[in-house]
């Protein structure tokens, strides 16, 4: 899929090119540290953790009790996940392939069921 117009230009392109320089993890924590406040850095990992449920087939009332998210939040995950880019199942596919998966303790069946 082609990188959305209103997202791509020439600084964007950089950062994308200066996070793929990275090598480790503990590189990946000076750059971020140094370029996102810790709230930001927290709200992404956030997000994406908030992915990783939603896709294993957590609810939201798990959800936002293991991430503190808000349901808002989820809601904005989830349409990505069934309707954006597929950067999500992008990179939650390759934890797959390098990490064992938590199983989900309830499937996402209703709200009303609870």
């Amino acid at each position: 899929m082609p990188a959305n117009p209103k997202l791509k230009d020439p600084l964007t392109d950089q950062l994308f090119k200066a996070i793929r320089l990275l090598e480790n993890e503990e590189e990946c924590y000076q750059f971020f540290e140094d370029i996102c406040t810790i709230g930001e850095i927290k709200a992404l990992a956030q997000r994406l953790e908030v992915a990783r449920m939603l896709q294993t087939g957590y609810i939201y009332d798990d959800i936002v009790a293991k991430t503190g998210a808000s349901t808002a939040t989820i809601s904005r995950v989830k349409r990505c996940l069934i309707y954006g880019a597929d950067g999500y199942k992008i990179v939650l596919s390759r934890f797959g392939e390098t990490e064992a998966q938590e199983k989900p303790e309830r499937k996402d069946k209703t709200k009303a069921g609870k």
